[in-house]
């Protein structure tokens, strides 16, 4: 009589001609992960989304070879594909001038290729735990020591991952806006507490679900105890995250700071025509006048507001620059700026006294968008090929951006998914964030997602955050990731409201991501130790 046994996954027996069904639950764990970003912002689901992948790959019956590998990568496909479908709104491109048809293989091509670069971390970490898994096999203590090295070895890829050119969807910011209090783990590690707390569950889950189907052995941790593992980890870090949440802010009232946004809803199809320059001109020097005469001290644009190239010498002749000398308020602009013979995408920091006080250079640009990756190779075929041109030049590493109000975190769009350049400044004196984004042409998708990475960042490193966007989701957000207002998408909104400048440090801004070395150490020690021990058994029985 076959055996009955209680098993909380049915586990699966390859080949999967005996499984058709397999890859299709792999997939659709991957897409459960995905639904808990932003903007459906389903975040329970990330604490179990990642526990059909872990029970397959160790369970029995385990997929082998390259399976685990395809398996790894459906996973991968299945969440970053379905978080990042809003790369598809690149499409149509015809206003460019390109084709229809090839208008929809660009897009398809972005989305596939970032989607598998994301996979490809999948697979990696899959790759690197079946090793492990094989070198710690028999150990009494497997269940907890794969836990801990599968946590390090996802952070670990994570954190080199970030210092790449293509970088969204950390499992961090499934978590991001909904879940505040895990968020707050963020001041004492970053963003990778955030996802070691993430894999940690899942891995108690899903170690759980393997002690159950067998039982017979590993008697030391029963189903029940892992479980429970599981549940208190979840609980516990739950609860610090909210302890830190409900710390007062204690602003003070020297260090306010009255700041009004203009999102001037210019879509990128007419932004370089002559419509779409007085639209722009008219709309932001409009919306300036009308902040000054509500009592902001500065006023933010988006990136590219003023959507020419900036000449220094001359900036006194654009209506806008003359309304800033006239009214004698700071005026943070997003736009070009020429050096030497390139272009960078930039945040100036305007004055009453003719001159730009400071400047911002992006320092993440845009791929294929902003510029060409492997220019000396492939530059040429992207001209041939695609009328879209990239050639801008990347800012330094070791900006500062200082105001008349004191130092500022300066961020341009993208930069947004990237802690470590907030971290950076921060701990070099910045008082507050500055974010000018661009989002058009994307949906709402990309504006809530953009919206969630910019209240990670506020909140690890503990500042007010003003958002200033083109098309949508332009805001205010205070240090604790309470948004304090939101604008709608796909129309012209400026606001003002005031924000504090603050000088504290949390563990993440002093030490930065000091949680993922220590994890990976202790890795390297139980590997060390688990090959001791079978050296000196092979020894014994020798």
């Amino acid at each position: 009589m076959p055996n009955a046994r209680f098993s909380l996954l049915p586990m699966p027996t390859l080949p999967w001609g005996k499984q058709p069904l397999l890859p299709l639950v792999i997939f659709s764990s991957g897409i459960l992960m995905g639904l808990a970003t932003a903007p459906l912002n389903l975040y329970p689901l990330a604490w179990i989304a990642l526990v059909p992948l872990w029970v397959l790959l160790f369970g029995r019956g385990k997929a082998s070879g390259r399976s685990h590998l395809l398996l790894a990568g459906l996973w991968g496909m299945g969440y970053h594909g379905f978080a990042l479908s809003w790369i598809l709104g690149l499409h149509p491109l015809t206003w460019m001038g390109v084709p229809w048809l090839a208008s929809v293989g660009i897009a398809g091509f972005c989305w596939l290729f970032i989607t598998g670069w994301g996979a490809a971390l999948v697979i990696l970490w899959a790759g690197l735990m079946a090793r492990v898994d094989r070198w710690l096999l028999a150990n009494p203590r497997l269940p907890l020591y794969r836990v801990l090295i599968g946590t390090a070895l996802w952070c670990g890829l994570e954190g080199l991952w970030s210092l790449g050119a293509l970088y969204w969807t950390a499992l961090s910011y499934t978590q991001s806006p909904g879940n505040l209090a895990i968020l707050h783990l963020g001041q004492i590690s970053g963003p990778g507490m955030v996802s070691a707390a993430i894999v940690a569950v899942n891995g108690c889950f899903a170690e759980a679900c393997l002690a159950y189907q067998r039982r017979e052995g590993l008697q030391s941790f029963r189903p029940a105890g892992l479980l429970s593992l599981g549940m208190g980890l979840l609980v516990s870090l739950h609860l610090l995250g909210a302890t830190l949440a409900q710390q007062p802010l204690n602003d003070q009232a020297n260090l306010a700071l009255p700041v009004g946004i203009i999102q001037g809803n210019v879509p990128t199809r007419i932004k370089l025509s002559p419509q779409g320059i007085r639209q722009a001109v008219n709309g932001y020097t409009q919306g300036y006048e009308r902040l000054v005469d509500q009592g902001m001290q500065a006023v933010l644009t988006p990136e590219g507001a003023l959507p020419f190239l900036w000449q220094e010498e001359q900036w006194g002749q654009h209506p806008f620059a003359q309304v800033v000398v006239a009214r004698g308020v700071v005026a943070w602009l997003g736009t070009f700026v020429s050096q030497q013979e390139q272009i960078t995408q930039s945040l100036l920091t305007l004055t009453s006294e003719g001159r730009s006080f400071s400047r911002y250079n992006k320092i993440k640009l845009v791929p294929l968008g902003e510029y060409i990756p492997f220019q000396a190779w492939i530059g040429g075929l992207i001209d041939r090929l695609s009328p879209i041109k990239a050639d801008m030049v990347p800012g330094s590493s070791d900006q500062r951006f200082d105001t008349p109000f004191g130092r500022a975190i300066a961020s341009i769009c993208y930069e947004s998914a990237f802690p470590e350049l907030f971290r950076a400044q921060a701990a070099d004196g910045g008082q507050f964030i500055l974010t000018a984004s661009n989002l058009d042409p994307y949906s709402e998708v990309l504006m809530a997602q953009h919206q969630a990475q910019d209240l990670m960042r506020a909140i690890e490193t503990d500042r007010w955050a003003v958002r200033a966007t083109n098309t949508g989701y332009s805001g205010m957000i205070d240090p604790h990731g309470q948004i304090r207002w939101r604008s709608q998408p796909h129309t012209y909104a400026i606001h003002g409201d005031t924000i504090y400048r603050r000088q504290t440090q949390t563990p993440y801004v002093r030490w930065g991501d000091w949680l993922t070395p220590l994890l990976l150490l202790l890795s390297l020690l139980i590997l060390g130790w688990a090959g001791w021990q079978r050296s000196t058994q092979k020894g014994v029985s020798a």
